[in-house]
């Protein structure tokens, strides 16, 4: 059944003209950032290869282009997840779901999918596009792939925390607006100083961002991701009346 909805979502999010239009904007903003990095490295590589330990083009590329990545997911995911919950409401065919014989599980859990789905593919695109740098000259594939797998992992929470907020509320502008302020806030987090700061999925996306995989990073998003759908489960089991 979660297979059937994550289709079912998946395939609605693509028949959406709003979707495709986010698509073709986030693609456009992805290859201007990626052809300037390409100029600025190209215009100091004389000076790069005086250097005995100069960096390479995949950290002085591709690094920094995960990183305008996950930023404008943060911004973009919001208005995907708005639709899953708090749209069906108010177009009146989110009581059609709830009173099917589908536990909330399966409908969160499908609906997550179906949207995680589309985020990989769109993730999968921008990561062609910076494994092209191999074309031209050595590529570190090591740290692209954990590049890749911090945004993946932050697009994920990200759309756990959104569909959290499509849930609460009826109003697709308000869950839109609400998870943005939080992811905001979250990343904002990482300015700050203290324990604080290591609640912030940027502080340890930034690990990923430079190549380094730690158990303790994988171990917050797994949690991030994990307690946001239980949160949402739960909404929607008391909202069925413990269903």
């Amino acid at each position: 059944m979660i297979r059937t909805l994550a289709k079912k979502e998946l395939h609605t999010l693509f028949v959406a003209p709003s979707t495709w239009w986010m698509l073709a904007l986030l693609q456009f903003i992805f290859a201007w950032f990626y052809l300037a990095r390409m100029d600025d490295y190209l215009q100091v590589q004389a000076q790069l290869a005086q250097m005995d330990s100069a960096p390479g083009a995949t950290i002085s590329i591709a690094a920094p282009l995960a990183s305008v990545l996950a930023i404008v997911l943060m911004m973009l995911i919001p208005l995907f997840t708005m639709r899953l919950i708090a749209e069906e409401r108010r177009n009146q065919t989110w009581i059609l779901l709830t009173t099917a014989p589908i536990s909330a599980t399966d409908i969160v859990l499908g609906k997550f999918f179906g949207l995680l789905a589309m985020l990989s593919i769109i993730i999968a695109a921008c990561a062609v596009m910076v494994c092209s740098l191999a074309l031209g000259t050595h590529a570190d594939f090591g740290l692209i792939a954990g590049n890749i797998l911090g945004v993946w992992l932050l697009a994920a929470s990200y759309a756990a925390l959104g569909l959290f907020f499509s849930s609460l509320t009826r109003q697709p502008v308000v869950a839109a607006f609400g998870a943005l302020a939080v992811s905001f806030g979250l990343w904002m987090l990482e300015m700050s100083s203290g324990a604080v700061r290591v609640l912030s999925p940027n502080v340890h996306f930034q690990n990923l961002n430079v190549g380094l995989i730690s158990s303790a990073d994988l171990i917050y998003f797994v949690l991030f991701i994990v307690g946001f759908l239980l949160l949402t489960i739960e909404h929607i089991r008391r909202e069925r009346g413990g269903v």
